[in-house]
């Protein structure tokens, strides 16, 4: 039995898809309403806050998936994830299952230095302290023998379907639209982006990889890293069009996170948009040579179409 905590978003859906395609179809779904992916799903609803529940979800399970998201709220994520991340490993070392975490990178400096897998924590806000606490708390499970476990880190999204980023938001979602994209910060920055079902497919690998326990390993994406002005440039090329873009300066943003709290809980990680963001994922590349990454003009060629 694999188990996905966290069941219902785009990463997790797409996880559950590839578990079932190439490594099982015993495949438990868990989220306060779970819906099947697949007619073999067992469904069971918890609230990951409850330990007792959460030791209920992961009884049974060989691996478990923690994938759980929560909106942008910093308040929200104080209260709530470091109680679910406790349950979990509590769970899996009760029940001797495997955990795989999946991660983003709030946690490191927003600077134009390359992120590799050990980069040291410099959190910039509330959101990255709660993820560098959630990590840390892995880690140090891990260190002291209390459960077999990995990390799986991934950059921001970009991607089909439900994906849900400031990527496909202020960019792609308004190209299809037929409007104009919004650029935060740097139109010429170097991006790092993950294509969301690489990150899920890579995701069900580790987690049925061995060896790939006890590590943290940043997912895979496209090395090429292109800008905000070449993606959109792509866009144009994919849609036949010539497509304009509107920068966003940091002023927009420091004055209407006074009046907008999506723009405050974004105000934290806009260091990213500033400089290159540069996200290293050649270790999973050197460790899994024949993994078919999406290349950034598929991609956006996927999105547009959809």
């Amino acid at each position: 039995m694999q188990t996905v905590l966290g069941a219902g978003g785009p990463i997790a859906d797409e996880l559950v898809n590839e578990l079932h395609r190439n490594h099982t179809k015993d495949i438990r779904l868990v989220s306060r309403k779970p819906v099947r992916v697949n007619d073999t799903d067992e469904l069971m609803a918890a609230d990951l806050t409850n330990a007792d529940a959460t030791s209920r979800a992961v009884a049974g399970s060989d691996i478990a998936y923690l994938t759980v998201g929560l909106p942008l709220d910093s308040e929200l994520w104080e209260r709530q994830f470091p109680v679910m991340m406790r349950n979990v490993i509590d769970a899996c070392a009760e029940h001797g299952t495997k955990l795989v975490f999946f991660d983003n990178t709030y946690m490191y400096p927003g600077t134009p230095t390359p992120q590799t897998e050990s980069t040291a924590f410099a959190p910039g806000g509330r959101k990255g302290r709660v993820r560098g606490e959630l990590a840390t708390m892995l880690l140090e499970a891990m260190r002291a023998g209390r459960v077999e476990a990995l990390i799986g880190r991934a950059p921001e999204f970009y991607g089909p379907g439900r994906t849900t980023s400031y990527t496909n938001s202020l960019v792609f979602d308004r190209i299809k639209a037929g409007k104009r994209p919004f650029v935060p910060i740097d139109a010429h920055a170097k991006r790092s982006l993950i294509w969301t079902p690489d990150a899920s497919r890579a995701l069900a690998l580790l987690g049925n990889t061995p060896d790939a326990y006890g590590q943290t390993w940043h997912l895979p994406i496209d090395p090429d890293r292109p800008s905000y002005a070449q993606l959109v440039e792509i866009a144009g090329e994919v849609t036949g069009r010539k497509i304009g873009y509107t920068v966003l300066p940091m002023l927009a943003f420091r004055l209407g996170r006074r009046f907008v709290k999506p723009l405050d809980e974004m105000y934290e990680l806009l260091s990213r948009y500033r400089d290159d963001n540069i996200f290293d994922s050649s270790k999973f590349a050197a460790r899994f040579p024949d993994f078919q990454i999406t290349s950034y003009r598929e991609g956006v060629e996927r999105i547009l179409a959809g």
